[in-house]
């Protein structure tokens, strides 16, 4: 009987554990430009765990060629009036091009679709790249095109939601949100300038 309950607690706790392992989790990560990236799987080792842990096992690799979706993103963006770079900036800000990325709060797949916003633009499956870009790109065409086309306040709302723009009359007093948008700007212009020196490239 002893060896029984023995193998039984043995199972429930690497049950457990595995369990605990798998919740959702936020982490911090540096990347050697400085930029900071919030992701619930991270790349590599090293990040930081928010709440001041860091990660016990390595994580898995995000994806192994973001510029495998570059065709999706550039054919939302047309179909909808959106600067490609932008939304570009938005997935490596979300989600870091992991398609399979999943937050705390339920945002899922590249873009971080929330469930209310992705029943909305009717998207049946927010891990699908697909899908999910289409309806990202839709979501900041109208947040555009709410304020005018000012890109703080779209991204401002992309993260804390309208009714938190709308409340403080601008960008909310988050630093999750200030944080996020300073973040998206950087790599709009990082990707912006990319693809400036590629026309630049193939014109000669």
């Amino acid at each position: 009987m002893r060896g029984s309950q023995a193998l039984l607690l043995s199972v429930t706790l690497g049950v457990a554990l595995f369990t605990a392992e798998l919740r959702a989790e936020m982490y911090q990560c540096t990347e050697a430009d400085g930029a900071v990236i919030f992701t619930n799987t991270p790349a590599r080792g090293g990040c930081r765990l928010l709440g001041g842990r860091r990660e016990r096992f390595p994580a898995a690799v995000t994806t192994a060629d973001p510029s495998q979706f570059d065709s999706l993103i550039q054919n939302s963006s047309e179909r909808y009036g959106v600067d490609p770079a932008l939304v570009r900036a938005v997935v490596k800000a979300e989600s870091n091009f992991n398609q399979s990325a999943r937050s705390p709060k339920g945002a899922q797949g590249l873009m971080q679709l929330m469930p209310d916003t992705a029943r909305l633009y009717n998207i049946a499956n927010a891990y699908d790249p697909t899908e999910n870009i289409e309806g990202g790109v839709q979501h900041l065409r109208l947040l555009l095109d709410r304020y005018r086309g000012d890109l703080r306040l779209a991204l401002a709302a992309y993260n804390a939601g309208i009714q938190a723009v709308e409340k403080y009359g601008g960008i909310p007093p988050f630093a999750e949100t200030r944080e996020y948008v300073k973040r998206v700007l950087n790599f709009h212009e990082r990707y912006s300038q990319n693809s400036q020196l590629a026309v630049v490239q193939q014109s000669h």
